[in-house]
């Protein structure tokens, strides 16, 4: 059986965003939210918010139980001084927890992920699976070489 330890981070987070995208509704203020204080403006992709939300699905599938401030830390970076144009050594950033918390909330409401009381998020049975399911799909369309290419 594949699970998500057996396939490339970025092609399973893709793929997984493909299928949160139907299932997470985006918020409206979401695309004018900035997803740091380290950053000058929005996301520009358009499926941004699903993306976010496969990555944070799988961050706490292979971390959990994790709580918000630990993804905001991961979701970090780096944060120029007080006058971007001056000289001074960049400092460490974290990311946006309202953005952090709204996925997981809505993530939980679609049973994949559930609160575990004073240790963080923690990934369901159902949302193992799923995560486990597209690894395989991922896996095969991985596996497959391009015939068209040797035609």
């Amino acid at each position: 059986m594949t699970t998500l330890y057996d396939v490339p981070a970025d092609a399973l987070i893709d793929a997984l965003a493909d299928d949160l995208a139907d299932r997470v509704e985006e918020p409206q203020w979401a695309e004018f939210a900035k997803t740091g204080v380290d950053r000058e403006l929005p996301p520009e992709q358009d499926d941004f918010y699903a993306v976010r939300a496969a990555s944070l699905l799988r961050k706490v599938a292979t971390d959990g139980p994790v709580g918000i401030e630990r993804l905001a830390t991961e979701y970090g970076g780096a944060k120029r001084g007080s006058n971007r144009y001056r000289v001074s050594p960049a400092k460490r950033s974290d990311g946006s927890k309202n953005v952090i918390r709204t996925i997981l909330q809505d993530l939980e409401a679609e049973d994949l992920v559930e609160t575990a009381d004073g240790e963080g998020r923690r990934i369901t049975a159902e949302g193992r699976s799923l995560l486990d399911e597209t690894a395989g799909e991922v896996l095969e369309d991985l596996d497959r070489p391009d015939l068209e290419r040797y035609a």
